[in-house]
């Protein structure tokens, strides 16, 4: 008869390869929260943000944030092309603002 001392019945546990499981999901869920936190689009800043993409190209978008409020406008093509008319003026002020007068 053979005595037993040591007993590997941890080693056959399946709820140990759980809870590294656990912990793995738990790594990604802080990067994914810290990616959001760096991204300058984040939804929970009240930042004002200018975000232009693919600058000066047919598919230009120019993305806008004002604290919650998120506007994206897409250019309809290349600077100078189209048939259109004169919509208004836009001045800058002295603080750097533009104002836009509809005509």
């Amino acid at each position: 008869m053979r005595l037993k001392l040591h007993d590997d019945s941890e080693a056959d546990d399946p709820i140990l390869s759980v809870v590294n499981l656990i912990d793995v999901f738990l790594v990604i869920i802080a990067a994914l929260l810290l990616s959001i936190a760096n991204n300058p689009l984040n939804p929970f800043t009240r930042d004002k943000i200018t975000l232009i993409r693919n600058a000066g190209q047919p598919n230009m978008e120019i993305v806008t944030k004002d604290g919650a409020t998120i506007q994206r406008f897409q250019a309809a093509g290349t600077a100078g092309q189209g048939k259109g008319v004169k919509a208004g003026v836009a001045y800058r002020m002295a603080d750097g603002s533009l104002v836009y007068v509809p005509e």
